[in-house]
């Protein structure tokens, strides 16, 4: 008996409304072609009266729909662009959420540039798509064991731990980070097998590719970023999806990127801001990736410099194991508040061993001076009475970008020039700390006739060479120096420690340890003015024992990542009866109704992760379907927001405690 063909596709579409968020089934019109799981097709809403575009996800001979059907409109490409593996992290990501597949989908699919595709098809039909076979050795990941090596790629998952320091790779220097996952990367593509290398920003990709460009063909690298124009994005979404193993790099969207054969998902610095999702469902990369290594097997790795608390959880129950060189590195990290030196050290800004250090540094190369702000000063206050200095319009903090420069606003940007103190009325300001540009006018004082070079947000800088120099940039903004920096100067710790948030210890070591790995083997790197607990795990290197002692401090308070959070904000009724709905295991942390809207915390373990995920979803959709519809002929707003919205794992409770 012939098999009976599909007459059904089971389509997601691309629409906002949480109530459409499921597989809705579509008749195929007789003699309609191409109508294949991936593509882009074209239906129509019943209830709108209009088109919308989606996705066909599955084929089905019967319906699951009880009533009649709508026809299929077209299909708008033939390129299956939602591959199965990728549907299946979607779907998996957005159900953890609480969120709609397609807000996901949308990271993972590129807006459609029709010119690439076409051309992508053009060499598909013509056998040119795909690049010729890997003929190479696997090669060796300095630093590690093969054995070691060999059991994390046989799908294994592992933290780990990367030697501080710079080497060359090409015409580049790079991060001993980026040999070492591009390595990793390498041996697995040679296995047969794709990898994707997930990291935070520019600077990192940069790294990345420079050094896997010296392990393999152009034709197996590929970028999935979403700093790229939207055509070079696309482009590399159609390449990722060939037959051939490649190596996919790219931002935090680079996770969902098609790889049918996944052998390795590789995440770099994983405690870096830029890797958490800002549009909803605020899916952290990290998060994303657990999800899939579960889904598609092959091997996980989280690597930095530091530890996060999440991946320590992580280790600690077993379900990573802990990978380190054989033969680690350690950069020698001196604390000036621990060191001696003369009296008038303790309140300077730079000690006169740090002084010294650098004096002696710069003379034979560039010395890296890394500072909390940019700009010329951070912070101004009334000179009379010491009251804060805040924007009128929106009541920002004022600062002054550049010396003799009027005050402006972080927030808005707009120039201040006739502020008046709102305490005392007085007209005169002054600074507080010093920024980038400061900093590097004192410097250039300091030391006359030294090149000095600013990195900061407004100055792009991503290598400098061998020559002497200060160079001087914030945090996360620091460049690679050609042979490594002969010394390393982290400055304004206190003013970074002093933030009062729930990852500040761990973000401070990240900063601090990303830059002191710039520094050439043997070279000094002065922390000043931080000791304790956290002076000590930078200058021992022992990111695991720090990170153990975060993770016991946030179990005592029940913070996370011991236990998951969630933040319900809209309608007091919505909110209210989202409360409700949850199950008994979830507890409200606090509860706030301020100018129609209102916040709740909830807390819960992550047994219960699912079971809360449903139950708010559940209500998300019901309130959504319920909303009144505008009355017809009335005048319309403008889109009015969801009665209630949800974040899971929510931080910016803990942005302020």
């Amino acid at each position: 008996m012939p098999p009976v063909e599909p007459t059904i596709a089971r389509v997601i579409l691309d629409t906002p409304l949480p109530q459409l968020d499921r597989l809705l089934d579509y008749r195929i019109p007789a003699g309609m072609e191409g109508v294949v799981p991936g593509v882009r097709v074209s239906v129509p809403l019943r209830t709108a009266n209009r088109m919308t575009q989606g996705f066909v996800v599955e084929l089905a001979t019967q319906q699951e729909h009880p009533g009649p059907l709508s026809d299929l409109e077209a299909v708008v490409s033939s390129a299956e662009v939602l591959r199965p593996e990728v549907w299946r992290l979607v779907r998996a990501v957005a159900d953890r959420a609480a969120g709609s597949a397609i807000d996901v989908l949308r990271l993972a699919i590129p807006k459609r540039q029709v010119r690439v595709e076409k051309a992508w098809l053009a060499a598909r039909a013509a056998g040119r798509a795909e690049p010729p076979p890997l003929e190479r050795e696997a090669p060796v990941v300095p630093g590690y064991a093969t054995g070691e090596v060999d059991a994390l790629l046989a799908g294994g998952r592992a933290a780990l731990e990367v030697d501080p320091g710079v080497e060359r790779a090409g015409e580049v220097w790079v991060g001993r980070w980026a040999l070492a996952l591009a390595a990793l990367a390498a041996r697995t593509v040679t296995r047969g097998a794709s990898a994707i290398l997930v990291a935070p920003d520019h600077r990192d990709i940069r790294q990345l590719e420079a050094a896997l460009g010296e392990l393999l063909p152009a034709d197996r690298i590929v970028r999935f970023d979403a700093g790229q124009p939207d055509a070079d994005r696309y482009r590399g979404m159609l390449r990722a999806m060939g037959e051939e193993p490649v190596v996919v790099l790219g931002g935090r969207s680079a996770v969902y990127a098609p790889a049918s054969r996944l052998g390795l998902l590789a995440v770099w610095n994983d405690g870096d801001p830029l890797l958490a999702e800002p549009l909803t469902p605020y899916v952290h990369a990290r998060d994303a990736a657990l999800i899939r290594q579960e889904q598609q097997g092959g091997a996980l790795v989280f690597a930095g410099h530091t530890r996060t608390t999440e991946v320590e959880r992580l280790a600690e129950l077993g379900w990573l194991s802990r990978l380190a060189p054989e033969r680690p590195r350690r950069a020698r990290v001196v604390s000036t508040a621990n060191a001696a030196g003369a009296p008038d050290d303790a309140h300077a800004r730079i000690p006169g061993i740090a002084w010294r250090e650098a004096a002696a540094a710069v003379a034979t190369g560039p010395v890296l001076v890394q500072v909390a702000r940019p700009g010329y000063s951070p912070g101004l206050r009334c000179a009379e009475c010491g009251t804060a200095a805040r924007c009128r319009r929106c009541g920002g903090p004022l600062r002054q970008q550049r010396a003799g420069g009027a005050p402006s606003c972080l927030w808005c940007g707009v120039e201040e020039t006739h502020w008046r103190c709102t305490e005392c009325g007085s007209s005169r300001l002054t600074r507080v700390g010093a920024g980038s540009t400061r900093t590097a006018e004192e410097l250039g004082r300091a030391f006359p006739g030294a090149r000095v070079v600013v990195a900061d947000g407004e100055r792009r800088v991503l290598e400098v060479d061998e020559r002497p120099a200060l160079v001087v940039a914030t945090r996360g903004a620091e460049p690679v120096a050609a042979g490594g920096y002969r010394a390393v100067l982290l400055l304004d710790g206190e003013r970074m420690v002093a933030r009062e948030t729930l990852r500040i210890a761990e973000d401070c070591l990240r900063w601090w340890s990303d830059a002191a790995a710039l520094a050439a083997d043997g070279a000094p790197v002065m922390l000043v003015g931080v000791g304790g607990r956290l002076a000590t795990a930078l200058s021992t290197g022992n990111v695991g024992a720090f990170a153990r002692a975060e993770l016991a401090d946030r179990r005592a308070l029940g913070f996370p990542p011991a236990a998951r959070v969630a933040t319900l904000e809209g309608l007091p009724d919505a909110v209210a009866a989202a409360r409700r709905a949850l199950p008994p295991e979830a507890a409200v942390l606090a509860e706030r109704v301020a100018d129609g809207r209102a916040r709740a915390i909830i807390r819960f373990d992550y047994a219960h992760g699912a079971e809360v995920a449903r139950a708010v979803r559940g209500e998300i959709v019901r309130q959504a379907a319920t909303r009144r519809k505008p009355i017809p002929g009335a005048a319309r707003p403008g889109r009015a927001p969801l009665p209630l919205r949800a974040r899971f794992d929510d931080p910016e409770p803990f942005d302020e405690l």
